[in-house]
């Protein structure tokens, strides 16, 4: 296991608030940091020690950065599979690129899952309407349509409640525009009635050990994450079952990093899988302050070579995510000293746009 000593530089592709949080647990351990992307006065780039704005397809731009930094990792999973590629032939990359290309695409995820017997709803593969046409008397409806690449916060999906609704589906996901011959453009999947979903955040190092912090069940509004809790309302027969799951994910990858496995726990209790990244995920923003070491920090650890901690929760914990303009009426987390509030630095208020979030603590319940 080669360690990398305090005060080298970590580089991380991506500079967003997942790069900003990174970075700022990399210089609590004395780690400098090096960010890459395309946006200017980004949130990690507020933070960080050094700063390269370019297009991830700018190879000029990826050399000066491979040779800046010691070993590199992402803050997101849809990187351009050529960037990553010249950047891992010029410097350590953590996770590897094989655990990017399983996760950027949800039929080779799929696959993954049943590999190491992971259930997921039922699902078929699709490439034309006519396809869409056909899968529809496979999978029964409702269902949802999603694009196999690039789908996040419920973009790239369209929820068919009959077959009638096949086409408008196919118009959706697809702009009406004509499909590259290569690979699989999108998937259909059986709408699953779930009485919970949850999510789990494993690290696992460069020694192979995987911890997993426990499970977080988490609502969503308007196809964006709205809050997570912990404890979630499951069993520990559930809980284990999970942890096994994004332990047995993270083993299978050789993964050295983070990975988030988010799963519906159904009306009889059988866990199914619905997707995962491996990086930090915004369902585990609430290890920041319910936890003695938290998601940034173990990838952090887990990147340059350190030991991982063992995830301890010392308290209860509601994450809510401030989106838009909520966040101009935090007065009131601001002044409550059991809410923790973690804002991204963007100075632009959008509608739907990730501002923060907020770690509302209580005891620990029983």
């Amino acid at each position: 296991m080669k360690r990398i000593s305090p005060g080298a530089t970590i580089g991380i592709l991506g500079n967003g608030q997942l790069g900003r949080m990174f970075c700022l647990a990399a210089a609590r351990l004395g780690y400098r940091t090096h960010v890459f992307g395309p946006e200017a006065n980004s949130p990690a780039e507020q933070v960080a020690t050094a700063s390269t704005v370019a297009a991830y397809t700018d190879l000029g731009a990826l050399a000066a950065f491979s040779s800046s930094v010691e070993v590199a990792t992402f803050e997101f999973e849809n990187v351009p599979s050529a960037a990553a590629a010249y950047l891992a032939a010029h410097t350590q990359v953590r996770p590897s690129w094989r655990a990017l290309e399983v996760c950027q695409d949800r039929i080779e995820e799929k696959r993954f899952f049943a590999s190491i017997n992971a259930a997921t709803a039922p699902w078929q593969p699709v490439n034309s309407l006519s396809e869409l046409n056909a899968a529809l008397t496979k999978i029964e409806t409702p269902a949802v349509l999603k694009t196999a690449r690039l789908g996040y916060d419920g973009k790239g999906q369209f929820k068919l409640q009959t077959a009638a609704d096949a086409e408008a589906a196919w118009q959706a996901v697809t702009g009406a525009k004509p499909l590259k011959p290569n690979g699989i453009f999108a998937v259909l999947e059986s709408f699953v009635e779930f009485r919970c979903e949850i999510s789990v955040i494993a690290a696992r190092g460069q020694d192979g050990n995987v911890v997993c912090f426990e499970p977080a069940e988490n609502v969503h509004a308007n196809h964006m994450l709205a809050t997570s809790t912990v404890p979630a309302r499951i069993d520990a027969a559930t809980a284990a079952a999970a942890t096994g799951i994004a332990t047995r994910a993270a083993e299978a990858l050789e993964l050295i990093g983070l990975l988030a496995v988010e799963m519906f726990v159904t009306q009889t209790g059988d866990l199914l899988c619905n997707e995962m990244a491996p990086r930090p995920h915004n369902s585990g923003h609430w290890t920041q302050d319910a936890c003695g070491t938290d998601q940034f920090e173990q990838l952090v650890r887990a990147v340059a070579g350190l030991p991982l901690l063992e995830p301890r929760r010392h308290a209860d914990v509601v994450m809510r995510n401030i989106v838009g303009a909520e966040v101009n009426t935090i007065d009131h987390f601001l002044s409550d000293p059991a809410a923790h509030v973690h804002l991204y630095g963007k100075a632009d208020v959008r509608p739907g746009r990730k501002m923060g979030h907020v770690n509302i603590l209580r005891p620990m319940s029983g």
